[in-house]
């Protein structure tokens, strides 16, 4: 059984699953998870955490604001997601300079969150002009 919360009678997709900036949330969450494991253990309750959160609050708030089942709510929870994804962006530039991932790892994460603030600020704007 499939349940979905559509936004808006007309909107295009017919869940926030449709949406490929929630797929590449995912994606990006579940790296995230992979590349942190190999993080050492003092920093499980501290970087780890937080890259993790931060990374899982993207995904999270584009469902949940969809689901709001008002524009305006939808509007700013992509905007809680964008900040969500700056604040990964900042803790993978920390976790790069004090050594503890490979360039190639923050290459390719910052790429992918780079893509994904783009998608939502797009997303966003569009939104925002059929208020």
């Amino acid at each position: 059984m499939t349940v979905t919360c559509g936004l808006l009678p007309n909107f295009m997709i017919q869940s926030y699953k449709d949406l490929k900036v929630w797929q590449k949330s995912i994606d990006l969450s579940v790296k995230i998870h992979e590349v942190t494991k190999r993080f050492p253990k003092e920093e499980l309750y501290g970087l780890v955490s937080q890259m993790r959160r931060a990374a899982f609050s993207i995904a999270s708030n584009i469902a949940e604001g969809y689901c709001r089942k008002h524009l305006g709510e939808y509007v700013r929870f992509l905007g809680i997601a964008y900040g969500s994804a700056a604040e990964l962006e900042t803790q993978l530039i920390i976790a790069r300079r004090i050594d503890l991932m490979e360039k190639s790892s923050f290459d390719q994460l910052s790429d992918s969150i780079q893509e994904i603030m783009r998608m939502l600020y797009i997303l966003r704007r569009r939104l925002e002009g059929k208020k």
